[in-house]
């Protein structure tokens, strides 16, 4: 890892808000209104605050503490685009992230699996977060790779629900090719067709199955759709 995020990818932002509903739904603060009888649609359901409790993570909670204070209940896309600041709504601006990716960095600062360094960039000098240890990464991408490989089970509900999303949302960020770079032709084109096979799902139909986290369904649909 270099220490920092492309400048030219712009889908990082987004993702990165999506993995933070998403956590805070498989930590059970929040969740979505119901359907009705009418079935209305993941995109248009509100998102709902069910226990403010911390999470320990300063970053989580203060999304959390949005999501609760809000004095209308907003959509999951409407919320991916309030905390990374996509909002033309002055009144909103108020509920945006700030600075996500250098305080992620940080956080991973302080639990050892990052340091800090300064890199020149040719007219400027930037602050770097490069791996302790690369093993690391080489860890997780290897999980990712053996999910849609060796590992594969075709039913994502069968799937480790974190890796389900990690996968759905390195696509979404642009960084998934990166993951399945250094196989070999074959297992790559066969790790993209899984990929895609996993896109083509109808989040809608997912989001209807037993134990089902309809907040990583509306997640998913609001990238894919």
């Amino acid at each position: 890892m270099k220490g920092y995020t492309s400048f030219w990818n712009d889908c990082i932002s987004a993702g990165l808000r999506g993995c933070m509903l998403i956590e805070l739904a498989f930590r059970g603060r929040i969740t979505l209104e119901a359907g009705g009888m009418r079935r209305k649609s993941l995109l248009s359901r509100k998102v709902i605050c069910k226990s403010d409790a911390p999470t320990g993570d300063v970053m989580l909670d203060e999304a959390l503490k949005h999501i609760k204070e809000t004095p209308t209940p907003e959509t999951v896309q409407s919320w991916i685009e309030l905390l990374s600041g996509e909002t033309w709504n002055p009144l909103k601006l108020h509920f945006q992230l700030r600075n996500v990716r250098e305080r992620l960095a940080k956080n991973l600062v302080e639990k050892g699996v990052l340091t800090t360094e300064k890199q020149n960039f040719l007219l400027f000098d930037m602050t770097t977060h490069p791996l302790t240890n690369n093993n690391i990464k080489q860890r997780l991408i290897k999980k990712v790779q053996e999910a849609v490989l060796d590992k594969w089970v075709k039913d994502p509900h069968r799937m480790d629900k974190r890796l389900l999303a990690l996968i759905y949302l390195a696509h979404s960020s642009d960084v998934i090719e990166n993951a399945f770079a250094p196989l070999l032709d074959d297992q790559y084109d066969l790790a993209m067709k899984r990929v895609r096979q996993l896109l083509d799902l109808d989040p809608e139909v997912e989001a209807m199955k037993p134990n089902a986290n309809k907040i990583l369904w509306a997640v998913v649909s609001t990238f894919t759709k």
